[in-house]
């Protein structure tokens, strides 16, 4: 019956379902050490949008490359956030404990640099995955692309938050999560910013195109190198 071969649409949603649930598993096992967890998402990223794609994949060989090729960044770039996290949380913890009132400008400030924290650690992990820089243009990047699809990081954050709502709101949805907790919302963010990262691609391929390297003529690395130009992002978004 075409209902139960491999090329009909059910068999191919329980294919995609069985990766997400494949990735998810494997996203949390290589998060266990927590200072891999950049390294983690980057690679979670990484594989979702090629799902997204429908390119051909193959999710554990796929995963372990991009962790592989990326770690050093990831790992720095997620210490870094780590650091930054912790001390926010610290001053609004002192600032709420406090008997002493401080002044609302330092008030604003602090919160002005939470939401920017917020807003770059949204697509950090998928500029990183996909596009190949120094650590700190893929940071500056990361907060230019949330701030031109501002919209879309609320929603990524809005579904980022909702699975730890859930859970805190009915714990028996705790297994639930450990299969799909993390991939169905990296994915459904896919799904959101995979039409503008692809106007970044051709435009970045377009620009690049006679100064590709050896590795990415075999394939070995299909990310867009040398995005140097933060151009790139702002006529990226003239386009929306």
């Amino acid at each position: 019956m075409k209902f139960f071969s491999l090329d009909s649409p059910l068999m191919q949603a329980l294919n995609k379902m069985a990766d997400l649930l494949w990735l998810n598993v494997l996203a949390i096992l290589c998060c266990i050490p927590v200072v891999t967890v950049g390294a983690s998402m980057t690679a979670l990223h990484y594989m979702l949008l090629k799902i997204v794609r429908d390119e051909e994949t193959y999710v554990t060989r796929g995963f372990f490359k991009s962790f592989k090729n990326n770690f050093r960044q990831a790992t720095v770039i997620w210490l870094i956030q780590l650091v930054v996290t912790l001390v926010l949380v610290g001053d609004f913890y002192i600032m709420y404990k406090s008997e002493t009132e401080f002044h609302i400008v330092f008030q604003v400030l602090l919160m002005i640099v939470a939401v920017l924290v917020v807003l770059t650690s949204t697509f950090v992990y998928p500029v990183l995955a996909k596009f190949d820089n120094s650590i700190f243009r893929t940071i500056k990047n990361a907060l230019y692309v949330s701030i031109l699809q501002l919209p879309k990081a609320i929603a990524m954050i809005i579904m980022s938050a909702l699975p730890i709502v859930l859970v805190a709101i009915a714990p028996s949805l705790v297994p639930i999560m450990l299969m799909f907790g993390l991939s169905i919302p990296a994915y459904l963010f896919a799904k959101l910013y995979n039409k503008f990262f692809q106007k970044l691609e051709d435009k970045v391929n377009e620009r690049n195109a006679p100064e590709k390297t050896d590795e990415e003529e075999n394939g070995e690395d299909e990310r867009i190198f040398k995005d140097e130009l933060d151009e790139t992002l702002t006529a990226g978004s003239q386009e929306q």
